[in-house]
């Protein structure tokens, strides 16, 4: 995340902490999301407030774009 990204992130999530729901998808895993937002102190507290009462649910299936690519390439 550039500066702007990553302060308009802290900003939503600091205006939605205890007050309402957020909800965040990602192609990233969660243990690198650390290094992507970047800037450790701010990270942190972006990741902590997120955390802190959080449900989390990880897919753990193939993409179907992957299996859409396959059936393709099986079928040429």
């Amino acid at each position: 995340f550039d500066d702007p990204a990553r302060n308009a992130l802290m900003d939503i999530v600091e205006q939605k902490y205890d007050k309402t729901s957020i909800i965040i998808a990602a192609q990233i895993p969660v243990k690198n999301w650390h290094e992507t937002i970047g800037e450790g102190t701010i990270a942190d507290a972006i990741l902590d407030r997120m955390v802190h009462s959080s449900h989390r649910i990880e897919l753990t299936v193939e993409s179907m774009r992957k299996n859409k690519m396959k059936k393709t390439q099986i079928n040429s």
